[in-house]
């Protein structure tokens, strides 16, 4: 338990004993240390760069190893400072500790001259191929990083979008490739580090020998073969000591950063993908027999010949064999899979909110292609996140072979709710007024609204818009309609489950209003018919907090949804008005004769289903285009059509207008907060 304990508070302290580490480098880089010292600090030196490399060898992604970079320049440093404590004890004491005796002797075994051209190799070696590889391979692996990270971060959001992958699952991508970005750029600068590293080497050992046979000769009096062999001796050691570590983590920075993510390490790998394959291993025997005919050495080739042709036949039989319980094993899972209730479960799953093209409108979808309708999309429902307040559904968006090659469908519940057609390299071109035949094009509706529009080609575009048309690309076309689908429908597509999320949202900042509404005043339906039938007239519920506030006031006085939306809307007064204030702040609206509202409510009749009004259909159809009249003669004056009429009449006025009407726009009395000028174009008179 004492133990724990220790190791615990070690952990906990990791950051103070790097520091005074990083500290004491310096220190020792300044003030050298003594022989024994030296001893033990070039162990821990050999022992961290063995460490490294093997770390390097077992890591199965390079981010795992995401500290190499900084901890490349650390023992870059520490070898430095052994250098210069090495230096300086082999030029004053011509001694520097058992390890760096012990190397320069196995290494020199009397000559120094070979003693001094190995050590020259093997800086070569470390210096222009391993270090100049991996600072290659950083460099190149930082640009390709930073190029593809826009690519990547698409990906993700249209995996998003398409309901793949979870906004969690989403953060951590985009987080794995800041990180990854982060690491290549960072292993760029600190392989710099050791092929700076090599350099020194070479000029420390220059000045090791040089000066330390001027010294041995001048100061100790040496013979000139005794300093030669003692000062050759010592700077061999000593580069040894330092170039075998400083090679071992130059290799581990090349593994890394020619690491490719996967699943496994990298012998694993090797022996995954070196002998996948059997026919490899039996034309590599062959190979080899061939040499073997032709005069090389027969021993060792036929040894390797038969050694990889007896682990082809092995593979060949462990591959045909493992394909067979595989298969048995698919089969079995098959049958199995189909006895499951679960697999007819999954059949009955429904998408929400659902976007068909023909095979003619993927290039709208597909990146590659330079698509860009699911960064729309993705965009769309922040927008309307925004405006509605409540999150849209993911859209799936799926090829159908069934339809025309530019055609395009929305679902709702997987029923189709819209269609449309595209031709993807026109322009849609529609005006606000006077047509211009010079225009050529080909005549159709535009989607959202109706209005007459031509495609038109790329080429006419600029003459058509100095013509005074406005002129939108297919991508444009289609996430506009998407749009207004979406807010037509907003209150067939918010669902309980929407609702129950909102109420978690509006908890955290107003618990108290919550937990006063549902459930002992009202249900979570019940809210949610209320949510629906704001949403159903565009009103936002963004301002959630109010419509709870108004709800809770309301709730126990009537549960009657219509009454209820009434009141909320009340409460959101200024917010439904505003958006239909002239420039001079004033409300244009039409109103009803009084003998119409009061005919209205005579009529009004109670159900399960809600009130509906119970009138003659001949003078429904009259009252009908009375108002469209009306409405039209507004219209053409460049109001919006706004009707102002008694509030217990509003909500079924709405709904005998809907159909003919749906974007008129009625608002009751108690609804005109103070400061608003109401300004009177008309009157619906029902003769």
């Amino acid at each position: 338990m004492a133990t724990t304990t220790r190791a615990g508070r070690l952990a906990r302290n990791t950051d103070i004993i790097v520091a005074i580490g990083i500290v004491g480098i310096i220190v020792v880089m300044v003030l050298g240390v003594p022989a024994g010292w030296l001893d033990f600090l070039i162990t821990l030196n050999i022992t961290g760069s063995v460490l490294i490399l093997l770390l390097a060898v077992f890591t199965k992604d390079p981010l795992e190893f995401s500290v190499l970079p900084s901890l490349l320049l650390t023992m870059t440093l520490f070898r430095l400072a052994l250098n210069l404590s090495t230096t300086k004890l082999i030029l004053l004491e011509a001694h520097a500790g058992q390890v760096i005796q012990q190397f320069g002797q196995f290494v020199i075994q009397g000559n120094p001259v070979v003693g001094f051209i190995v050590f020259c190799i093997l800086v070569v070696v470390q210096f222009m191929v391993i270090t100049k590889g991996a600072e290659r391979v950083s460099e190149v692996g930082a640009r390709f990083t930073l190029d593809a990270m826009p690519g990547k971060q698409m990906s993700i959001d249209a995996d998003l979008n398409a309901g793949i992958i979870t906004d969690q699952e989403a953060r951590t991508r985009r987080l794995n490739i800041q990180q990854e970005a982060d690491f290549y750029g960072a292993m760029d600068g600190a392989s710099k580090f050791v092929k700076g590293d090599a350099i020194a080497a070479i000029i420390i050992l220059l000045i090791n020998i040089i000066g330390g046979f001027i010294i041995g000769m001048v100061t100790k009096g040496m013979a000139v073969t005794d300093a030669l062999y003692t000062y050759t001796l010592l700077t061999i050691g000593d580069g040894l000591v330092t170039q075998i570590p400083a090679l071992l983590i130059s290799t581990a920075t090349g593994l890394i950063v020619t690491r490719a993510a996967s699943d496994s390490n990298l012998g694993q790998d090797l022996a995954k993908q070196l002998f996948r394959t059997p026919k490899a291993l039996y034309i590599t025997s062959g190979v080899l027999i061939a040499l073997a005919i032709f005069g090389m050495p027969r021993v060792p080739m036929l040894m390797f010949a038969a050694a990889t042709a007896g682990m082809g036949y092995y593979l060949q039989r462990s591959t045909a064999q493992a394909a067979k319980i595989e298969s048995a094993a698919a089969v079995k899972n098959d049958m199995d899979e189909t006895k499951k209730p679960e697999n007819v479960m999954n059949m009955l799953g429904m998408d929400h909110m659902e976007l068909e093209i023909g095979y003619a409108l993927i290039s709208l979808v597909d990146a590659g292609q330079g698509g860009d309708l699911l960064d729309r999309i993705i965009l769309i429902r922040k927008q309307l996140a925004g405006e509605l307040g409540f999150i849209v559904p993911v859209i799936r968006v799926r090829d159908n072979m069934n339809l025309q090659p530019n055609q395009y469908t929305i679902k709702l519940k997987g029923a189709e709710v819209a269609s449309g057609e595209l031709m993807t390299d026109h322009y849609l071109a529609f005006s606000g007024g006077i047509e211009d035949d010079s225009i050529q094009g080909v005549p159709t509706k535009e989607p959202a609204f109706g209005l007459d529009a031509k495609w038109i080609n790329a080429s006419v575009r600029e003459q058509a818009e100095l013509s005074g048309y406005t002129v939108v690309d297919a991508p444009t076309v289609l996430a506009t309609h998407l749009t207004e689908i979406l807010k037509t429908h907003a209150h067939e597509i918010i669902s309980r489950q929407d609702v129950k999320k909102l109420m978690d949202h509006a908890k955290e900042q107003s618990p108290a209003v919550v937990e006063e509404l549902i459930p002992d005043l009202l249900s979570l339906g019940q809210v949610q018919k209320v949510l629906s039938n704001l949403l159903r007239e565009r009103v936002s519920v963004r301002d959630l907090v109010t419509i709870l506030e108004t709800l809770a006031d309301s709730a126990p006085l009537t549960k009657d949804i219509d009454r209820l939306t009434e009141h909320v809307r009340q409460g959101l007064a200024r917010q439904i008005v505003q958006p239909f204030l002239n420039p001079q702040k004033k409300l244009p609206v039409l109103t009803l004769e009084p003998r119409i509202e009061q005919m209205i409510l005579d009529n009004l009749r109670p159900s399960d289903y809600g009130s509906y009004v119970n009138i003659d259909p001949n003078v429904l159809q009259k009252l009908l285009k009375k108002i469209g009249a009306q409405v039209e003669k507004i219209m053409l004056q460049g109001h919006n059509p706004v009707m102002l009429c008694a509030p217990v009449v509003r909500i079924s006025l709405k709904r005998m207008t809907e159909r003919q009407l749906p974007h008129l726009v009625i608002l009751s009395y108690n609804e005109l907060v103070q400061g608003i000028e109401v300004q009177a174009l008309g009157m619906v008179v029902l003769d």
